[in-house]
């Protein structure tokens, strides 16, 4: 399915993630498929990687080195139009993980996430927005894990409920809370963030 055909079908799950998906459609209407590079420098679209153990209790994060913190696994889409497999792509490039089950429930969320600006590889970054969508995905916790060195400083398995002292984005945590809320559906209401 054409990636922006997914967005459009992708059912909201509060008011303010309708207006972010309304604010990515019109973006797309305009930029159109130069916003999967990142030659789109204002935004460009990018996918995540919401990855769980089989309880359900732990989310696989990595130390991103950039921003030193805790965060999900993602990535830019660089030109390519399954956002899924740029999340699979992701996973496998920056934690080593090969064995993903998707959850199945196609696009989690829909956000505009707001990247600070930075240097990478002595290039300086202007503030800009990524265009995400996240997918869900099972994993064993005995899955041997891999470092991405020149992007990742550590990878570990995070209690679900350390996340919001982990991750020092807290604009991202709000966004985990909201994904796990709807992954996790009644058993989110009994886990303390």
């Amino acid at each position: 399915m054409d990636f922006i055909e997914e967005i459009r079908r992708y059912i909201p799950i509060e008011e303010q993630e309708k207006q972010i998906k309304s604010n990515i459609l019109h973006f797309l209407e305009i930029q159109g498929y130069n916003s999967l590079n990142r030659t789109s420098s204002m935004a460009h679209m990018t996918a995540t990687a919401m990855i769980l153990n089989p309880k359900k209790d732990k989310v696989l994060m990595i130390h991103h080195n950039i921003f030193d913190t805790w965060a999900c696994i993602g990535g830019h889409a660089d030109g390519e139009e399954n956002l899924f497999l740029v999340a699979q792509k992701e996973a496998e490039e920056e934690a080593g993980i090969t064995e993903l089950v998707s959850t199945g429930e196609g696009i989690l969320s829909l956000d505009t996430l707001f990247v600070k600006e930075h240097w990478k590889n002595g290039i300086f970054i202007p503030n800009h927005l990524h265009l995400n969508a996240t997918y869900g995905f099972i994993v064993e916790e005995t899955a041997p894990l891999t470092i991405k060195e020149d992007e990742v400083s550590d990878v570990k398995w995070i209690k679900i409920s350390e996340i919001g002292s982990a991750c020092k984005e807290k604009e991202f945590v709000m966004v985990y809370h909201k994904i796990l809320k709807k992954l996790l559906n009644d058993n989110y209401y009994q886990l303390t963030f």
